[in-house]
């Protein structure tokens, strides 16, 4: 007779299986909340930082600065630019005129002048926007007792105005454009540089590339960079494009002398810095979308006839493309918030006109963050709020721009 084959008993301990599985799905999901949690406090945090009320003081009274019967705010460009020549010194005029022609400026960018040189308002006192909700009447009082030739208004920091503006030393009449055009300049030339290199060189590694030695070692220094102090590339890219490749950096290989930038402490100098600090993310998750691609498409491919690199480009790079794309988030993501390598690498923390090219100075946004949060008046961590919701806003966009790209790519193949 044959020997009956034993039955595999899968009732044996199910209720404390059961019990298990229980306990760490309850883990997650109280992980989960607290992630939650902790990211809406640290949005409202900001938030409460980005609006409320403040205490205004002008040094000159606006009335005073009437021409022609005509108050401050309703004066053209050509009555903008006489009330700030009768107002500063001749040296100061002539710097604004050389920084930038008074011709090429805008009545705005004149008018803010006039509130910086001129009006100089002040910030007495300013208030969050819990204090503003909870302490309103209490606030007024105290404003009108304090200060009662000033003015009480409710400020929002974040503002189109504040958007448009470029830096200055003002609080109330500064702003992130140039920030803002420095962070998107250099994250352009960061993914023109770490992007085609990242995936050329996973397709590389999962195609082409050998199992031995070298290449081997060449896999596991690039997981190793991946985990590397972003301030190390910073001294990375000084050591590299700063200085050796200074005249490749700062233009003038190419005939574009500029005094300000002919060290080499660029635009281009960091977006390379940024591209080699996010490149071994990009390799890595390139490599495992491409590795995620099934076997049986490549064979299939090569079954019907096609090469080794028809059947890369048009099977393996199409379905691992949603997989490639999110990693470029993912790397974007990081370098769009890095400080550390720019810092050592020479973005400017003071700085008022707009990168115009590979080879301008330049800073971003969170440079300017912490630029403002390291000052001593309560206004500038305001200021700083503002910008920390704008650079959130960017990143978003950014982000969300990429998975639609993404979703696109998903849904074709």
């Amino acid at each position: 007779m044959k020997e009956k084959l034993a039955t595999p008993n899968y009732n044996v301990n199910i209720r404390g299986r059961n019990r298990s599985g229980s306990v760490w799905r309850l883990l997650f999901q109280v992980s989960t909340i607290i992630g939650i949690l902790a990211l809406t406090a640290l949005l409202l945090n900001v938030i409460n930082g980005a609006f409320g009320y403040v205490i205004l003081e002008a040094r000159v009274d606006p009335a005073t600065l009437a021409v022609d019967g005509i108050a401050l705010e309703d004066q053209n460009k050509e009555q903008l630019i006489t009330v700030l020549k009768a107002n500063i010194s001749g040296g100061a005029y002539n710097k604004l005129e050389k920084d930038q022609p008074f011709a090429r400026r805008s009545a705005a960018n004149i008018r803010q002048l006039i509130l910086e040189r001129i009006l100089k308002y002040d910030v007495k006192q300013s208030w969050s926007l819990w204090e503003s909700i909870t302490r309103a009447g209490e606030i007024k009082r105290e404003a009108a007792e304090t200060y009662p030739g000033a003015i009480l208004k409710f400020n929002s920091w974040l503002s189109s105005d504040f958007v448009a503006r470029p830096q200055s030393s003002v609080a109330l009449s500064t702003g992130v454009r140039t920030a803002i055009l420095g962070s998107l300049w250099t994250i352009l030339f960061t993914l023109l540089l770490a992007f085609p290199l990242g995936v050329g060189a996973a397709i590389y590694l999962e195609e082409y590339a050998a199992d031995n030695r070298l290449n081997r070692l060449i896999q596991t220094n690039i997981n190793n960079l991946a985990g590397v102090p972003s301030i190390v590339y910073g001294i990375l890219g000084l050591a590299i494009f700063v200085r050796a490749l200074e005249p490749l950096t700062s233009g003038s290989i190419f005939g574009l002398v500029d005094p300000t930038t002919a060290n080499g402490r660029t635009v281009l100098a960091a977006g390379l810095t940024l591209g080699l600090l996010v490149l071994p993310i990009i390799i890595i998750n390139a490599q495992e979308a491409i590795r995620a691609v099934p076997q049986s498409l490549r064979k299939a491919s090569y079954g019907l006839g096609a090469t080794k690199w028809q059947t890369v480009w048009s099977h393996v790079l199409p379905n691992a493309m949603p997989g490639i794309l999110t990693g470029t988030i993912l790397a974007i993501s990081r370098a769009i918030g890095e400080t550390a390598p720019l810092v050592v690498v020479g973005a400017s923390t003071a700085i008022s006109f707009d990168p115009s090219s590979p080879f301008s100075k330049f800073t971003t946004l969170p440079i300017q963050i912490y630029q403002w949060t390291s000052r001593p008046q309560e206004e500038f961590r305001s200021l700083a709020a503002a910008a920390i919701l704008v650079l959130l806003i960017i990143l978003l966009s950014l982000n969300a721009s990429a998975i639609l790209l993404r979703n696109r790519f998903s849904r074709r193949y």
